[in-house]
């Protein structure tokens, strides 16, 4: 692929050799670091003049020196006479940011999408985005890609009885992604309702659907501290689940959340590697890690040859 660089940031490198060994590149030269301030230095040891540009860097670990890290990169590049750079960011930062929810609240999502446009972004490629109006924030293009097809892979091929589940959203907000998942398996659906006291603490569930002697499998676009989705499991387990599996897109897992999992009664809790998953799993031995690298690897490519990436919604080759 000519005229083509592709750069990674410190927050997931494994993830973005995987895309360059997809694409037949190797990863770009560039050095991050930090001064005894703590200011981030970042040095592109290699020309991108008239380059089609692609950093990639997801939103985990320490995000705010991530994030800070991706637009300098972006400026470098930028400045460096690069035809296009387009950041990748697997894990869009400061998604759940996404609207005033009460008074004098940020929109910090927003802000966050007018950083990368003015560090000098001409495209975003990201995944599962927490809310898909996050893409009207930006005035340039953004590609929204989805874990569904691999997530429909790995139930088909690792859960036996598929073809007697329910798909769970464990809240109402994810009714919209179930009902897709159970509609190409062609299973039942179900949704808890939830109420929140405050941030991360979960008041009560309610069951909308019926689970009774059914797999079931709770599907969300992210989990954190992982309190709702133990308590989800609980709800489910009580209405007569036989067994409980969770398949999530983005493990951030923070806090209690890996010993919570550890004690909570599920069979697996499924996650893609958008953000790295190595550490998490040396503690809890029920995280299973799904690949998405190359869903990634196939909207560079068809961004980098001016073909359509809508197409990976619903195709993607596995």
């Amino acid at each position: 692929m000519p005229n083509i660089k592709i750069f990674s940031g410190s927050s997931h490198q494994d993830l973005s050799q995987k895309i360059a060994d997809r694409l037949g590149l190797e990863l770009g030269k560039v050095v991050t670091k930090k001064f005894s301030n703590q200011e981030t230095c970042v040095e592109i040891d290699e020309s991108v003049r008239g380059e089609d540009v692609y950093i990639v860097q997801s939103g985990c670990g320490e995000i705010n020196d991530s994030l800070m890290e991706l637009l300098i990169m972006i400026n470098a590049c930028k400045i460096a006479s690069a035809s296009r750079v387009t950041a990748v960011i697997p894990c869009f930062p400061y998604a759940r940011q996404d609207k005033k929810d009460k008074s004098r609240a940020p929109i910090s999502a927003k802000l966050v999408a007018n950083m990368l446009s003015i560090a000098g972004a001409d495209h975003i490629i990201t995944m599962d985005l927490h809310a898909s109006q996050i893409q009207g924030f930006f005035d340039i293009p953004v590609d929204n890609l989805y874990a569904e097809p691999t997530v429909l892979k790995w139930i088909r091929e690792n859960i036996s009885e598929w073809k007697n589940c329910t798909i769970v959203s464990p809240d109402a907000g994810g009714a919209k992604r179930v009902t897709s998942i159970a509609d190409q398996l062609n299973v039942d659906f179900a949704l808890i309702h939830k109420e929140r006291k405050k941030a991360n603490e979960v008041d009560c569930m309610v069951l909308v659907g019926d689970v009774n002697d059914r797999v079931t499998i709770l599907v969300d676009d992210m989990a954190d501290t992982c309190g709702t989705i133990c308590l989800a499991a609980d709800k489910l387990l009580s209405a007569g689940a036989t067994r409980v599996y969770a398949i999530l897109t983005h493990g951030i897992f923070s806090g209690p959340a890996i010993s919570r999992i550890n004690t909570a009664c599920f069979e697996a809790v499924v996650v893609t590697n958008t953000i790295p998953q190595e550490d998490k799993m040396k503690h809890c031995s029920k995280i299973r890690v799904i690949d998405i690298s190359m869903i990634l690897a196939e909207a560079i490519r068809r961004t980098h040859n001016g073909e359509s990436v809508s197409y990976l919604f619903s195709h993607v080759p596995l």
